[in-house]
């Protein structure tokens, strides 16, 4: 993988315990997260994390991404299937080592990004997939980044380091 991908799809969940949704795009808004999904702005109906309407919203909660080529591995390795968005994060990406994301800003499309952390898998994802996949995605279930500059992402953006 070089440094610049693709966001190949694009997930949202209205609720925390709701089935991903694909879209063909989404508009993010800055320090406030994808339009329509769990994790928007104050509203905070995910699993993950809940904050009071009075707190300063966590860093990280904006945007989520996986690697599709994570994703085929623990296919190949572990024989664990994913369905599409079964992941639980926002948007898939090829060609891109995401890792390398965290601390650093990089452009999907007109938007811009920063990593805050690794996006570890939880036993919440386990719960509702299947054993295993905690172990599988750990250290490659993708990044956790807020929004700088916001704008529109759809599939076929590119994902850009800028830093």
């Amino acid at each position: 993988m070089n440094g610049t991908g693709t966001a190949d799809r694009i997930f949202i969940a209205p609720e925390g315990e709701a089935e991903m949704q694909d879209v063909d795009k989404i508009e993010a808004v800055a320090s406030s997260g994808l339009r329509g999904d769990r994790y928007f702005s104050d509203i905070e109906t995910g699993t993950f994390v809940k904050w009071d309407s009075d707190e300063t919203r966590p860093a990280g909660y904006d945007v989520t991404l996986i690697e599709r080529e994570a994703i085929e591995a623990i296919e190949r390795e572990a024989g664990i299937e994913l369905a599409p968005g079964e992941h639980r994060r926002n948007i898939e990406t090829r060609n891109v080592a995401l890792n390398h994301l965290v601390g650093n800003r990089f452009r999907i499309g007109d938007v811009v990004c920063r990593g805050d952390r690794l996006c570890e898998p939880c036993d919440h994802l386990q719960r509702i997939t299947t054993d295993g996949v905690l172990g599988a995605l750990t250290h490659r279930g993708g990044l956790r980044a807020d929004i700088v500059d916001g704008g529109t992402i759809q599939p076929g953006d590119e994902v850009v380091p800028l830093d």
